[in-house]
């Protein structure tokens, strides 16, 4: 089995029984269906939500209180057009019409054959066919629902094949690893637990399940669903979290999330504390309802739902996760895990995500999303907060870039008038509204910070801190860059050279522009500049990105070469963003090259990601050239990185940029 999602042909059941669980598990899959089980019901309307299943199965044998197992499953069946099936005892025969008023859809009594469970699955499957409107929907329906499923199976050379969302989720950078190298993702004292059960599985082949937890995400269980396929072992895995199973709130039964009430009850109960909202739409998605139906959509919207829930809980773990409205989600977020940054960090995640293609077999199916972002203010109830998240979001779905806007807790919406900033921008030099903040580096294998990036900030009195990208964009449109950046460069070095002692060894980088290497004196002003500033030239690296370098490459290494031999060390900064052939870089003189940030976050990405960015960071180690990953924001990307050679990275898992005094005070840490 590979990375892809198995074929549609087997068909999913999840099976609810307090007592059998098991057996109905095994006798299912004896007849080819594939089985989840659950024993408990409280949480089984939203593991059903998160399985593919889209048929499910009631124990209600011997149970005095079938409303406690059947009434929680009912909505979430037939909000997704599902079927769902009461299993019983012969004697309780006269209890089906009042089975079937409360929800079931068909009804299996004891004792019963494989041809008769056979057919009362088949008849369920054809109804759910029916309600998604005929068989190839359907199909296209639960390859959409497999798209992100967790699964693996062991192979006949004895090799356990991940499906990639599994291997990701884990931290594996292969499809296939021995299990040994899975044991050892878990925590030690269960181990040996698993390893049993496994084998206890491969000797009976008779379906079981086991759980254990994972070292890097407390509170959260992995849940594999053992079974026999093809003769070998093999397993469904699903996530199960203490903050899901805690939650008795409202949900929604198309997705398993919050609901719109439940949401706005969670923010009333936080009223007054730092709270921020993402409020996030999908794009366009009446036109794929349009194309596929609403079936394929309704199965897509569970798709989204859970890698919206993966990410959530891979970024802010705890935070809360609604569907409040057709295609928009509210993720809400309460302390530290509030701050701006991280929230703008989130919402890239989530819509990085959503863009990923959903697969429904014979169609890739692509989405694009926008965020709106609100942070709370001392006078926002519930419904302002949201009617203020609904605000950025508004103005994100009329921007452009990449489609996230902020309304801060003391500033109206940041969308920004390009012509109002070209003009701000004139005065902002002489009002010092442009900063420099410094974004710690490390090597790959050490916590002691061993130099930083300056970076720009401009702190706009009316849109509050904008980025470098809108800075410099800005300055391109207004004719404006070589004094911006002769500003940047001049404060940086100023800051640097007054560090106190605590930061005397750390190495300074500093970037110029395509606009800057373009005057005949770039290299005489600059040298001018760094020893008037009294920072060292052995300690300053000069960081230019690619697209400035392609334009005449003969220049490029000529300027280069003069830099280095005059003490200072170059890179090329923003490597994977240009067109370029890597081949040029054979004729440059460099020290470092820095693997752009969205190059360097496809390493968690998909195989062939994976193989793109070894093949850069390989091809600069056999050059000589040190590699620093730009963007760095999850251990698993950092893991992965060093594992391929990478020597520094920089990025938001550490520390964003920050003033002098907390550069300071993490060094000091």
């Amino acid at each position: 089995m590979s990375g892809d999602a198995p074929a549609d042909g087997q068909r999913s059941l999840f099976i609810l029984s307090p007592g059998d669980r098991d057996g109905l598990c095994q006798a299912v899959q004896a007849i080819g269906w594939r089985a989840i089980g659950a024993r408990r019901p409280d949480d089984a309307p939203q593991r059903f939500l998160r399985s593919e299943a889209q048929v499910v199965l009631v124990d209600l044998r011997g149970d005095s209180e079938a409303d406690m197992l059947l009434e929680p499953l009912v909505p979430a069946t037939e909000a997704g057009g599902g079927a769902l099936v009461v299993l019983i005892d012969g004697a309780d025969e006269a209890h089906v019409p009042a089975l079937l008023a409360a929800g079931a859809t068909h009804f299996l009594t004891m004792p019963f054959t494989q041809d008769r469970l056979r057919g009362v699955l088949a008849s369920a499957h054809r109804l759910v066919e029916r309600l998604g409107g005929g068989a190839r929907q359907s199909q296209r329906a639960q390859r959409i629902r497999r798209g992100d499923a967790l699964y693996w199976q062991l192979g006949r050379d004895g090799m356990l094949r991940l499906s990639e969302s599994l291997a990701r989720h884990l931290g594996l950078d292969a499809p296939a690893i021995a299990p040994v190298a899975l044991l050892r993702r878990l925590p030690r004292a269960e181990r040996q637990g698993v390893l049993t059960a496994l084998k206890a599985m491969a000797r009976a082949g008779r379906p079981a399940a086991l759980a254990h937890g994972v070292p890097d995400r407390p509170g959260d269980r992995l849940v594999h669903h053992l079974r026999i396929e093809d003769g070998q072992l093999a397993a469904d895995v699903e996530w199960l979290s203490e903050r899901h199973e805690r939650d008795g709130e409202q949900r929604d039964y198309l997705t398993g999330l919050r609901s719109r009430q439940a949401a706005l009850d969670w923010l009333d109960r936080r009223q007054g504390l730092p709270t921020t909202l993402l409020l996030l739409s999908i794009s366009q998605f009446e036109r794929m309802n349009a194309a596929y139906g609403q079936v394929v959509g309704d199965a897509l919207l569970g798709r989204i739902a859970r890698r919206i829930e993966r990410m959530v809980d891979d970024v802010a773990p705890g935070a809360m996760v609604a569907r409040i409205a057709g295609t928009e989600f509210l993720v809400g977020m309460t302390g530290e895990a509030a701050a701006s940054e991280r929230a703008t960090f989130l919402a890239r995640q989530l819509i990085g995500a959503i863009g990923r293609p959903f697969s429904a077999g014979d169609h890739l199916i692509r989405l694009t999303a926008r965020c709106g972002i609100a942070q709370a203010r001392v006078e926002d109830d519930a419904t302002l907060l949201l009617r203020r998240a609904g605000t950025a979001l508004a103005d994100a779905r009329q921007g452009g870039g990449e489609g996230i806007r902020i309304l801060s807790a003391e500033k109206q919406s940041r969308q920004v008038d390009p012509d109002r900033l070209e003009t701000d921008l004139r005065l902002a030099l002489d009002r010092g509204e442009i900063s420099i903040v410094f974004q710690p580096q490390y090597p790959v294998a050490s916590d002691r910070i061993s130099g930083v990036e300056a970076l720009a900030r401009w702190n706009h009195p009316h849109y509050g801190p904008l980025g470098a990208g809108i800075l410099f964009s800005t300055a391109e449109r207004s004719d404006y860059m070589l004094p911006l950046s002769a500003h940047i460069l001049g404060e940086a070095l100023r800051q640097a050279a007054a560090w106190p002692v605590a930061l005397a060894d750390l190495r300074l980088s500093i970037n110029v522009t395509a606009a800057d290497i373009a005057q005949p004196r770039f290299m005489t002003d600059l040298l001018e500049m760094v020893d008037r500033s009294g920072f060292p030239r052995a300690r300053l690296t000069v960081e230019i990105t690619e697209s400035g370098l392609i334009q005449d490459v003969d220049a490029a290494a000529a300027l280069l070469r003069a830099l280095r031999s005059e003490g200072l060390a170059v890179a090329i900064d923003d490597f994977g963003t240009g067109y370029s052939s890597l081949a040029y870089l054979k004729t440059l003189p460099l020290d470092y090259l820095k693997i752009d940030s969205g190059l360097a976050q496809d390493i968690a990405g998909s195989a062939r990601d994976r193989i793109i960015v070894r093949g850069v960071i390989h091809m600069a180690k056999s050059l000589g050239l040190k590699v620093i990953a730009e963007g760095v924001e999850t251990e698993q990307q950092l893991d992965l990185l060093a594992r391929e050679g990478c020597d520094y990275y920089q990025g938001f898992l550490r520390s964003a940029g920050v003033p002098t005094a907390d550069l300071l005070a993490l060094v000091l840490q």
